[in-house]
């Protein structure tokens, strides 16, 4: 199913945002703003913006909510964490806030997800 078909992070262009996603995935867990996120890459905002726009395709902000519900994805299908503690690693600010961005993103309820994925795994033999 498409939505939850993995999407890879672009390949590095010179002088471009690649060290700034690289850095903002290594901090999920934090509050990213536009401007954190400029100023990490040594750009103007607008700058940083267009480029990224330009590279990724799509806004940064679109871009961090995407990676934090991969990340999301990635503990619900692995791990037994509650949804509060996977919202606070992830950087959503609230369990609330992950079951709305997971929902809009691929329609279901965080728990829904992580019955469907585990049901797939215990049926596929793997623990």
């Amino acid at each position: 199913q498409a939505q939850y078909i993995e999407q890879p992070v672009p390949a590095p262009a010179a002088n471009g945002t690649a060290a700034t996603r690289d850095w903002a995935l290594r901090n999920l867990h934090e509050p990213l703003s536009l401007a954190s996120l400029a100023d990490h890459a040594r750009m103007s905002l607008r700058t940083f913006v267009r480029r990224f726009n330009e590279e990724v395709g799509m806004s940064p902000g679109r871009w961090i909510v995407q990676q934090r519900v991969d990340r999301a994805r990635h503990l619900l299908e692995s791990t037994d964490l509650a949804v509060d503690e996977i919202a606070g690693r992830v950087g959503f600010a609230t369990g609330a806030s992950l079951r709305q961005h997971l929902h809009a993103a691929i329609g279901v309820t965080p728990l829904a997800y992580r019955r469907t994925f585990r049901g797939a795994v215990l049926a596929a033999g793997r623990p």
